[in-house]
C-alpha cells in the first residue's frame, strides 16, 4: 500500500531453469532475462506521550500535525508514509479536552493528533500513540548520505461560539513549527528522547521519543531489457550489483547489531527482562554469521552509543578467526549466499523490532524516562559547540588601608594592576572569532540535531562561561568593613514555620521556589523564557513572576526592595503552609532571577531586615545583565545622555541613585551603602550572566569586576569604587567549609541581521535579546542542571 525504500540488487544471469521450490533452502531465481529487486524500508516510529502547555498564550484547539521528508532535493520526490499508527491507551472520550480521533493525510503523508483543548497553563494531554512512518528513496545507488527532516506543526483553532470542535472549524491554522534533522547516521539504528517546544511564543513540551530500524521489505523478480550488451558489459554490470547488495548486508548487520544492543541497554536500565530465546531457536545460521554478528556486537557494546556506527559498518570476522573489513569478506560470497545472508538478517531484525514494540507498549513511561535522562546528560556535551569554559582565580581583597595607599600614591607596586585593553571590546573579539571556526564547522554527530540550533549555527549565542575559583575570606584585620560586625549578627535565626518542618526531616520534602524580577518600565512575564526553561528541568518549582513594582521602578530602590519582600515573604509562607498542611516540609531553596535594575531591588529585598530569617534558604542567584557597581564609570554617551534627561525632566529617583547623585557625598550614596549589605554571601550559585554588545548597563558592572577607567583612578571616585567591588565579591568568597558555584558567562548575540539602527548604536538590542530568546539560557541551565533543581 505504501511506498517503500528499495534497495535494488540486479541479479546473476543463470543459464540453467528455475528450480523447484524448496522450503528448506532460498535460492535465487534463475531465468536469464530477469532481475532482483530486494526491497528493504526504513521505519522511523515515533512515540508521543503527552502534550503539556507551558505557557501558550491562547486558548483553543490544538493538534500536533507529523510528517517527513529526505532532506536532499535528490530525493525531495519522496516522503515518509504513515504505515502504522497505535494508540497505546484510549483518551478520556469523557472529557470536553479531547474530541475526534486522529487522522492520516494522503495528500501531504502526514499523521496528525485528535484534537485537544488548552484551557489554563501547565495543562497536561495525554496522547499515548506510536505513529510509524516509511522511508522510500526511490532507485538505490549506494550509502545513503541524505538526511531526513522530522516536521512537527502546531494546528490552532479557536473555540467557536457553537461549542464544536476543532474538526469542525474551518478556521484551523498552523500556529508554530518545529523541524528536527536525523542524520544519515542514525537510519540504521536510533532509540531517543526529542522533546518538541516549538517557539518562544508557542512554549509548550511535547515529550516525544523517536525509535528507527532499517527493516526487509519484499523480493520481486523483474524482466530485463530484451537487448543484450558485450560480456564486459555484463561482468561489469554484476560487479556494480553485487557491490549494493554487499552494502545492503553490511546494513543489515549494523541494524541488527544496534538494535540488539538497545534491548540490552534498555532492558538494564529499566530493570525489565526481555526474552530473546527466540533469536537463537528460531534464527539458527552458519559460523560465518555467528561469528561477524558476535565481532559487531563487542564493537558496539566497547563504543560509546554516539560512535556505534562509525565502528560497527566496517568490522566483522571472517571465518579463520582473523578480524577484517567486512566487505572483503562479503565480497569472496556468491550472490546467492549474499542473498540468503540478507533473508536470515532482515528476519533476525523483523523479530527484534516486534519484541521491541511490545516492550516498549508494556514499559513506556519508564523508557521513555530513560532516554529523557540520557537526552539530559548529553547536553553539555552537544551544546559545547556554542560554549567556551575556563577558569580564574578570583582576585585577593585589597584592605581599605591598601585602598587609603593607593589614593595616596603611598604604596610602592599598586596593588590593582591597571587594564590596558577593554575587557568588553576584548570578549567580543573572542567570541566573533569562536563564531567563524563553528561557521567552518562540519557537524557530523548521530544525535537527532535540533533546527532551532543546528539550522543555522554561526547564529546561535556564543557564551563564555568563566569559572571564578574562590580565594579565601579575607582577614577581619584592618579596616575591613567586617572589623566592626558583631559575629553574633552574622548568624541568621531561622523562621517561625509549622513545628512539622523539624519532625521526621529525612523523609519531608524540599520546596523550591524561584523568584523573578524585571527590570526598569518592565512586565512581570518579561523573564517567562528563562522560566520556561527552569519548569523543563524541574517541574515541582514553584514560581513567583513578582509583580509589586510594574509601573513603579522610578521610585527610589529603597521603596521597590521593601515592597518586593514583602511579597517574596508572603507567597513563600502560603507555600511552606501548603506543603505543611499535605505532609512534612524538611527544607526551602529560595532562588532569585532578574533582570536589569531588577537585580538591584532583589539584593535591596535581601537586605530588609524581614528578609534576614529567610537568608538560610538562599541557592541560586541568577543576575541577567544587573548593574551591581552602578553607573559610577559608563563609556556609553548617547545612554548616559539619556540618563541625564531622566534626571533633569522626570527627576527619576532611581536613576539618582544608579549615577551616584542622590547625595552630595558619595559614601552616602545608596550603591556604595547597597554594597555592605550581605545580599550576596548565603546564596549557595551565583552566576552573572552579561554581554559586551550591552550598551545599557556598563560590562564591568554587570561582572562585579575591575574596569578600564577606574583601575588607573586614584581620586576618591576610584577609591569608592574599589570598596564597593571589594564589598561585592567578599560576599562571593565561599567559606573553607562551604562549596560555593560563582560564574560569569557572557552572552554574544549574532545581531547581523537588525542592521545598524538606533538599538545596535546605543546597545538596547542586546539588552533586550536577554528577554526575546531562551537559546542562552538553554545552553546555561542544562549545562548546570543541578544549580536550578
Amino acid at each position: 500500500m505504501f511506498r517503500r525504500f528499495k534497495w535494488f540488487i540486479t541479479g546473476l544471469n543463470h543459464q540453467q531453469k528455475p528450480a523447484k521450490p524448496d522450503a528448506k533452502r532460498l535460492s535465487l531465481p534463475k531465468e536469464r532475462n530477469r532481475k532482483l529487486m530486494l526491497e528493504a524500508v526504513h521505519e522511523v516510529a515515533i512515540y508521543i506521550h503527552r502534550f503539556h502547555n507551558l505557557d501558550l498564550f491562547q486558548q483553543g484547539w490544538y493538534q500536533v500535525k507529523i510528517s517527513m521528508r529526505w532532506e536532499d532535493s535528490e530525493y525531495a520526490a519522496s516522503v515518509g508514509t504513515p504505515s502504522r499508527v497505535v494508540q497505546y491507551d484510549a483518551p478520556d472520550l469523557g472529557s470536553d479536552d479531547i474530541l475526534g480521533v486522529w487522522k492520516i493525510d494522503d495528500t501531504d503523508h502526514s499523521f496528525s493528533s485528535q484534537p485537544f483543548r488548552i484551557r489554563y497553563a501547565r495543562q497536561d494531554i495525554l496522547l499515548s500513540v506510536m505513529i510509524s512512518f516509511n522511508l522510500s528513496l526511490g532507485k538505490f545507488e549506494g550509502p545513503i548520505t541524505s538526511a531526513v527532516i522530522l516536521k512537527f506543526e502546531l494546528l490552532y483553532a479557536p473555540v467557536l461560539e457553537n461549542g464544536s470542535n476543532m474538526q469542525d472549524s474551518a478556521d484551523v491554522s498552523p500556529a508554530a513549527v518545529h523541524e528536527f534533522r536525523i542524520p544519515p547516521k542514525a537510519l540504521l539504528g536510533l532509540h531517543s528522547y526529542c522533546p518538541v517546544h516549538f517557539d518562544a511564543f508557542h512554549a509548550v513540551l511535547v515529550d516525544t521519543s523517536v525509535h528507527i530500524s532499517l527493516l526487509k521489505g519484499n523480493v520481486h523478480s523483474m524482466k530485463k531489457p530484451s537487448r543484450s550488451n558485450s560480456r564486459s558489459h555484463e561482468e561489469a554490470c554484476e560487479k556494480f550489483d553485487k557491490e549494493k547488495l554487499v552494502l545492503l548486508v553490511k546494513a543489515f548487520l549494523t541494524s541488527r547489531a544496534i538494535l540488539l544492543q538497545e534491548l540490552r541497554n534498555l532492558s538494564k536500565a529499566i530493570h525489565e527482562t526481555i526474552d530473546l530465546s527466540g533469536l537463537t531457536s528460531q534464527h539458527d545460521e552458519t559460523n560465518f554469521l555467528s561469528a561477524s554478528t558476535e565481532v559487531v556486537m563487542a564493537t558496539a557494546t566497547a563504543t560509546a552509543d554516539s560512535q556505534v556506527p562509525e565502528k560497527v559498518q566496517n568490522v566483522s570476522k571472517i571465518p579463520n578467526g582473523t578480524s577484517d573489513v567486512s566487505s572483503d569478506y562479503l565480497h569472496t560470497l556468491q550472490n546467492d549466499e549474499l542473498y540468503r545472508r540478507f533473508h536470515f538478517l532482515g528476519d533476525q531484525i523483523l523479530y527484534l523490532w516486534s519484541i521491541f514494540l511490545k516492550f516498549h507498549r508494556a514499559n513506556k513511561t519508564k523508557i521513555l524516562d530513560h532516554l529523557r535522562n540520557a537526552w539530559s546528560s548529553d547536553r553539555r556535551a552537544e551544546w559545547s559547540i556554542w560554549m567556551v569554559y575556563s577558569k580564574v582565580e578570583m582576585p585577593q581583597p585589597t584592605s581599605r588601608n591598601e585602598i587609603d595607599d593607593i589614593q595616596g600614591h603611598r604604596a610602592k607596586v599598586p596593588v590593582i594592576r591597571k587594564i590596558t585593553d577593554d575587557p568588553s571590546q576584548a570578549a567580543a573579539m573572542r567570541a566573533e572569532l569562536h563564531r567563524r571556526s563553528i561557521a567552518q564547522m562540519r557537524i557530523n554527530n548521530r544525535s537527532i540535531q535540533d533546527l532551532h540550533i543546528f539550522g543555522d549555527p554561526s547564529r546561535i549565542p556564543i557564551i563564555i562561561v568563566e569559572r571564578v575559583v574562590n580565594a579565601p575570606l579575607r582577614s577581619l584585620s584592618g579596616k575591613s568593613y567586617f572589623r566592626n560586625m558583631d559575629p553574633q549578627d552574622a548568624k541568621v535565626s531561622p523562621p517561625e514555620i509549622d513545628s512539622s518542618f523539624s519532625s521526621n526531616k529525612q523523609r519531608g520534602r524540599i520546596l523550591k521556589i524561584a523568584v523573578f524580577v524585571h527590570g526598569f518600565q518592565g512586565h512581570h512575564l518579561d523573564l517567562r523564557l528563562v522560566r520556561n526553561q527552569w519548569l523543563l528541568i524541574d517541574p515541582k518549582t514553584e514560581f513567583l513572576m513578582s509583580e509589586v513594582n510594574e509601573d513603579k521602578t522610578s521610585e527610589d530602590f529603597r521603596d521597590m526592595g521593601l515592597r518586593l519582600a514583602q511579597e517574596v515573604i508572603a507567597f513563600v509562607k502560603k507555600k511552606m503552609d501548603k506543603v505543611s498542611r499535605s505532609g512534612t516540609l524538611k527544607n526551602v531553596k529560595l532562588s532569585f532571577v532578574g533582570h536589569s535594575i531588577g537585580n538591584v531591588i532583589i539584593r535591596t529585598a535581601l537586605a530588609e531586615s524581614i528578609m534576614e530569617p529567610y537568608h538560610r534558604y538562599l541557592h541560586t542567584y541568577v543576575s541577567v545583565s544587573g548593574p551591581h557597581l552602578g553607573y559610577l564609570y559608563s563609556s556609553n554617551s548617547l545612554f548616559n545622555s539619556g540618563l541625564w534627561l531622566l534626571k533633569k525632566l522626570k527627576n527619576t529617583r532611581c536613576i539618582h541613585q544608579l549615577t551616584f547623585t542622590d547625595d552630595v557625598d558619595i559614601e552616602n550614596t545608596f550603591f556604595y551603602q547597597l554594597s555592605k549589605q550581605k545580599t550576596l554571601e548565603s546564596f549557595k550559585s551565583i552566576i552573572l550572566l552579561s554581554s559586551p554588545q550591552d550598551g545599557y548597563v556598563p560590562y564591568h558592572s554587570a561582572r562585579i569586576e575591575m574596569c578600564q577607567s577606574s583601575s588607573g583612578d586614584y581620586s576618591k571616585k576610584g577609591k569608592i569604587f574599589r570598596e564597593m567591588l571589594n564589598n561585592c565579591l567578599d560576599q562571593m568568597r565561599a567559606p573553607s567549609s562551604e562549596q560555593r558555584m560563582f560564574m560569569r558567562c557572557d552572552v554574544n548575540f549574532d545581531t547581523s541581521l537588525q542592521g545598524r539602527n538606533l538599538n545596535t548604536i546605543i546597545g538596547r538590542a542586546a539588552h533586550i535579546e536577554f528577554l526575546e530568546t531562551d537559546i542562552f539560557a538553554k545552553f546555561i541551565m542544562w549545562s548546570f542542571p543541578e544549580l536550578f533543581r
